[in-house]
C-alpha cells in the first residue's frame, strides 16, 4: 500500500477521532483525543488493513505553549515498509492516557521512560514508577519549567557562554 492509499484509508476510518492530519516527509501524522487513543491504537495494529504491529517508539513532549504534554506512537508495518505516527495531547494538570502494554508488551519500558522524564500517567500500566531518576525525585527534568542551568553557580562567566 502506498502512502496516498494509506492516508486516505485511515481519515476515511478514523473521521470521527481525527482531530488533525498531516504528511510530513511521506509519513502521515495523525492527531487522536485520549479518549479514542488506545480504540485508534489496536485498530492499526489488530486490523490486516493496516497491520502496524511493531512499536517502535513511544515518547512525549511539551507543547509550545507549555499547556499541554504530547504522547507520540511510532508504528512500522513490516510487510509493507509503512510507517505512521500517532500523537495525542493531553492537559499538563492531568496528563493520563491509557496504557498500550495490552497491544505491545515493548511499551513498558517506553512508558515507564515517558512518565519518568514528563510526568504522562499510563492508566492500567503495570508497574509505573520511575526508571532512570532516582525514586525521590519530584521533577520531571524533560519539563519547560525544569531548570536548564544551576541558577545558584557563581562561578559561571557568562561571556565565555556566548552571553
Amino acid at each position: 500500500m502506498d502512502s496516498i492509499s494509506l492516508t486516505q484509508k485511515i481519515q476515511e476510518r478514523f473521521k470521527t477521532s481525527l482531530q488533525a492530519f498531516e504528511t510530513h516527509y511521506d509519513l502521515p501524522v495523525m492527531t487522536v483525543s485520549v479518549s479514542d487513543l488506545h480504540a485508534v491504537l489496536s485498530t492499526l495494529k489488530n486490523d490486516p488493513e493496516f497491520n502496524f504491529f511493531f512499536l517502535t517508539d513511544l515518547t512525549g513532549y511539551q507543547s509550545a505553549d507549555e499547556q499541554h504534554l504530547c504522547v507520540v506512537y511510532h508504528l512500522h508495518n513490516l510487510q509493507s515498509n509503512n510507517r505512521i505516527r500517532v500523537k495525542s495531547f493531553l492537559p499538563i494538570q492531568q496528563p493520563e492516557c491509557p496504557t498500550a502494554t495490552s497491544l505491545w508488551p515493548a511499551a513498558n519500558w517506553m512508558e515507564r521512560e515517558t512518565f519518568d522524564f514528563y510526568g504522562i500517567r499510563f492508566t492500567g500500566h503495570p508497574q509505573l514508577k520511575r526508571i532512570l531518576n532516582v525514586d525521590e525525585m519530584d521533577i520531571f527534568p524533560l519539563r519547560k519549567e525544569f531548570p536548564l542551568e544551576d541558577q545558584t553557580r557563581d562561578d559561571k562567566k557568562d561571556y565565555l557562554f556566548g552571553r
